[in-house]
Order: C-alpha cells, then structure tokens, then sequence
C-alpha cells in the first residue's frame, strides 16, 4: 500500500529533515506549478517517470526548464527507447498518480525497481521544490537533504548533465 504525505512528513521528521510546506490547487503540469509559485525559494523540477522496452523503471528529476528528448536521453541513461510509463504502472511502482510524481514517491518502491537519474543542473542547487506525495502541496528541500533522502531508500541516484544532452 502506497504511503501517504502524513507518513512522508512523518519519515522527514524522523530524518531531522526540515522543510517549507506550501498547499494549493492540484498542479499536474509545470505550468500550473509557475502560477501557484507563492513565496518558494529555490529550484523548481519536471518529474518524469518513464520505462524502456525491456520494461525497465526510471525516474528522472530535472529542472523545469530543461528541454528532454528521450531519445537522447535513453543514450545516456543506457535505456532501450523511453516512453512514459502508464498511469497503472506509476501507481504500482510510485505509489502516485499523475500530476504527482515526485522523488518522494521512492518510498513506495521498497524493492527499489525505479532507477533515479538527477539533472546535474538541479543538483548543484541548494534547495528545490517537489510535490510531498500529492500534487496539492509542495515543499522546499535542501538538496543535500533530499540525498539524504535517497540514502534512507537506498536508490542509488546517477547525475545526469541534461543540459550536454
């Protein structure tokens, strides 16, 4: 059973991990996320949870104005021709629904079968904002927090320069 923002908040807290929590409308695109921006400080990222034709999972966090060509980007992930993966399969890996998807959506893949790719351009940042688990809120991390993150998951995350892409 998926995980809910109550139990991310939850696990954070545990981690000593401190956040700004912001709530709004439900936001399913980047561009619904630029009008509801409020007073959130750092980066803002496009998560996109993609599969390959051998089926396998990824989750590729990048900065919202990076351009993505998934051609390219199979290339240098070492994927075998990327699509987006479908709304059952995000649930069933993710624990989220479209509109939703979010790092932290990487507590639900306990059997870590989701690959995690990071722009490198949002990973030099200090801190960047992602959905907790529901895309009616958002909150601000520090990125040194949000690998902290990765490590309790214990995914692996492979920086990506998208920008050399």
């Amino acid at each position: 059973m998926a995980h809910s923002p109550e139990d991310l908040m939850a696990l954070l807290d545990e981690l000593g991990i401190a956040v700004e929590h912001f709530t709004h409308p439900p936001l399913r695109t980047v561009e619904d996320a630029r009008a509801n921006r409020q007073d959130m400080r750092g980066g803002h990222a496009k998560n996109l949870y993609l599969r390959d034709r051998k089926k396998r999972n990824y989750l590729v966090i990048a900065e919202e104005n990076q351009p993505i060509d998934l051609k390219r980007l199979a290339v240098a992930m070492g994927a075998d021709r990327l699509t987006f993966g479908s709304a059952e399969r995000l649930m069933q890996y993710l624990g989220v629904i479209p509109g939703a998807v979010t790092p932290f959506a990487l507590m639900n893949d306990e059997s870590r079968e989701v690959a995690v790719f990071l722009d490198a351009s949002l990973a030099e940042m200090e801190c960047a904002n992602f959905h907790p688990l529901t895309n009616e809120a958002t909150i601000t991390i520090a990125l040194t927090d949000l690998m902290r993150f990765f490590q309790h998951t214990q995914h692996e995350v492979t920086i990506l320069p998208l920008k050399e892409l």
